[in-house]
């Protein structure tokens, strides 16, 4: 008998198992080494990966906050009438560039040159008041001293008539007292009192007209005293009448250059509301200018974003006019006293039953480099994305 062949016998034996297994629904494990290989290979880029995000973040992630919420912002000219007047042209068109000083606006000038001329011919009629005060003081003065030699020609008169009322005074005394012996006649004693009587009234006479003068001197100082007063310590270009009417006709300048509205700023021209032949009142609502050299962004960061962001700070921006081929570099200039909600017209109510916590943001002010803007101009309101350096 031949003997069994023992690889067959365990060949035979393993079958049934085998089958068994397979009938199981149990799938033997593959052990590929390609498999096994690219698991490998994907562990180890995860890791790399997660290792580098990690480098990353430790490294730059953790210095830097970024915000898609921003937009560009300026600080816009209102343009507006300081007097009032019928429109005589229009410079400018929307959209259009201006610079500083550059026309915008022609008001018609016709009564503002009225009231400049009337200005200037007051301002002349007071000076020459000045100046007829000034030579009415010099008068005055000479007056003064009128007075002063009418006083003299009054004493000397005075103390003519004294004298020959003493003289008839002693004349009427001597006669009297001959006239009971009859060596005075009546005739020469009533001579002597007729005498005396005539020098007692050019004696009363010379004292009033000393009086008179001497009231004319002090009424002439008076009047000189008055119009001294008047343009004391002053010059025809310091008198204060003439500061006045020199004040109107500067008004009236003022005015009549106000009939030319320019620019403030270099901008371009928005909302332009004035047109030809309407009539403006002061502070009436023109235009506006958009200084587009002079923008900022505002970026509404989380207040989480916020702990260590500070003034000065460098920040840079991406417009989505230009997209990220356009970097802009600015400063952080300071954030604002209070989210939008705190200033918002309605303020939100939170002291109810079903509150729920939102995210304030708040406004960071972040300036922009002038030369940047020049490059690339942007416009009020476009979006920005800002990110700070901290």
């Amino acid at each position: 008998m031949a003997e069994a062949d023992p690889r067959h016998s365990e060949k035979s034996a393993l079958e049934p198992q085998t089958l068994h297994d397979s009938a199981a629904g149990e799938t033997p494990v593959a052990t590929n080494p390609r498999r096994r290989k690219a698991l490998g290979g994907v562990a180890a880029a995860v890791l790399l990966v997660g290792g580098g995000y990690g480098g990353w973040y430790a490294l730059v992630g953790s210095h830097h906050v970024s915000t898609d919420d921003a937009y560009v912002g300026a600080d816009t000219a209102q343009i507006t009438p300081m007097v009032a007047g019928q429109v005589a042209a229009v410079e400018v068109e929307d959209t259009q560039m201006v610079r500083r000083g550059q026309v915008l606006v022609r008001i018609d000038d016709s009564d503002a040159r009225i009231a400049l001329a009337n200005a200037e011919a007051q301002l002349a009629t007071t000076k020459r008041k000045f100046g007829q005060t000034s030579a009415t003081s010099d008068a005055l003065a000479a007056d003064v001293q009128a007075r002063a030699d009418a006083i003299a020609s009054a004493h000397a008169q005075l103390s003519a008539a004294q004298a020959a009322f003493d003289k008839a005074s002693i004349d009427l005394d001597r006669r009297r007292k001959l006239q009971p012996s009859g060596a005075v006649s009546a005739d020469e004693l009533t001579s002597a009192i007729n005498s005396y009587a005539a020098a007692k009234g050019d004696l009363d006479h010379a004292r009033a007209s000393l009086s008179q003068a001497q009231s004319n001197q002090g009424s002439a100082r008076g009047s000189l005293a008055a119009n001294q007063a008047l343009i004391a310590g002053t010059t025809v270009a310091t008198n204060p009448d003439v500061l006045a009417a020199q004040a109107k006709v500067d008004q009236a300048r003022l005015d009549l250059s106000r009939t030319v509205i320019r620019a403030p700023v270099d901008g371009v021209v928005t909302s332009r509301l004035v047109q030809v032949g309407q009539r403006l009142a002061p502070g009436a609502d023109v235009m506006k200018l958009v200084p587009v050299n002079q923008l900022y962004v505002d970026a509404n960061f989380k207040e989480g974003q916020l702990t260590h962001v500070r003034p000065g700070q460098q920040v840079t921006l991406k417009s989505d006019l230009y997209g990220g081929n356009v970097v802009y570099h600015g400063r952080v200039l300071g954030s604002s006293g209070g989210t939008g909600a705190a200033f918002a017209l309605i303020p939100a109510q939170n002291a109810t039953g079903n509150w729920i916590k939102i995210v304030q943001r708040l406004p960071v002010r972040i300036s922009l480099d002038p030369r940047e803007l020049s490059e690339h101009p942007l416009r009020v309101g476009l979006s920005m994305d800002a990110d700070i350096d901290i």
